[in-house]
């Protein structure tokens, strides 16, 4: 009978054990989605910004605020997890960043289409983007994640 009890609170606790991994797991994936409103949203802004920039129109402290906070979103996003979504976003951001004079952070945003985007149409332009700012850029086929970054100088 003890042996009975035993087994039968061992199997509760593993059932119970795999009930909350898979709920987990299912937040985890519902985290990582991108909302439709998020890229509707940031895509609107990132537009305003350079339809500003581009007619010659000076950019206020707002703005500039709005373009930093952009950038803060993307790299949260990516943190939660990647989706090709993102590759249009970053290379637009990049280009306002550049436009702007913020080349440390034009750099990090086309970095971030290279290294996590390489299949999509931003990426040649990205490598474009980034020899055209001096950036010297080796063979990023065939290397795994962690030298991607060290290639990219």
């Amino acid at each position: 009978m003890k042996k009975f009890i035993i087994l039968s609170l061992v199997g509760i606790v593993l059932a119970s054990v795999f009930a909350v991994d898979a709920q987990a797991a299912r937040k985890s994936k519902a985290k990582s989605k991108i909302s439709k409103e998020f890229l509707e949203q940031t895509e609107n802004e990132i537009n305003r910004l350079t339809t500003k920039i581009y007619g010659r129109a000076l950019l206020s402290p707002q703005d500039n605020e709005s373009l930093i906070t952009i950038k803060i979103k993307l790299d949260t996003q990516m943190i939660e997890g990647s989706a090709p979504e993102l590759a249009p976003l970053y290379y637009k951001t990049g280009n306002i960043l550049k436009l702007r004079d913020m080349d440390k952070d034009a750099i990090e945003c086309y970095q971030t289409v290279l290294e996590n985007f390489p299949n999509t149409a931003f990426a040649p332009k990205a490598k474009a983007a980034l020899k055209d700012m001096g950036v010297e850029i080796k063979d990023t086929e065939n290397l795994d994640d962690e030298n991607i970054s060290d290639q990219i100088q």
